[in-house]
């Protein structure tokens, strides 16, 4: 697997020409190209958080979920985005416990607000980045999410 390190550029609303709206993250790859991930609301409004740090007054589910592995000692290593089949992502977050390690399915945009929050790397296959990544004037039209929340 060759796995490539990327960075998330942000959240944002991708605008069809027909109007249609859709969460969107997009990371960035070597070169500059960009791989844009369609994602849901409210894994969106979570990302946007970690990226800009806020912390609300009760922890929304990726905040819990990162606290419970952090009070069993487990800590996240790394997201690999692994596989693209009929346009779905696929991830895995890479978690250590006692020198052990294990991977654990996800999808990639919870895994991108966890690791983002454990300040693990986010790393993408080249394959995926072969076939999804393009040049940012090739993205759709984006807006940005703040304007809808």
């Amino acid at each position: 697997m060759d796995l490539q390190p990327c960075h998330v550029k942000g959240v944002f609303v991708s605008v069809t020409e027909g109007g249609a709206a859709a969460p969107t993250v997009i990371l960035e790859v070597a070169g500059g190209d960009c791989i844009p991930i369609f994602i849901g609301l409210y894994e969106a409004i979570s990302i946007r958080n970690a990226l800009q740090k806020e912390v609300l007054p009760r922890p929304i589910t990726h905040d819990l979920f990162v606290e419970a592995l952090s009070r069993f000692g487990i800590r996240v290593t790394a997201l690999h985005i692994d596989a693209l089949e009929e346009n779905v992502f696929y991830a895995k977050l890479i978690a250590r416990s006692n020198g052990s390690e294990e991977l654990i399915d996800c999808r990639p945009s919870d895994g991108i607000a966890i690791a983002l929050r454990c300040h693990a790397p986010i790393l993408v296959d080249g394959s995926i980045i072969s076939t999804a990544s393009q040049p940012k004037e090739k993205l759709p039209r984006l807006e940005d999410l703040d304007r809808i929340i």
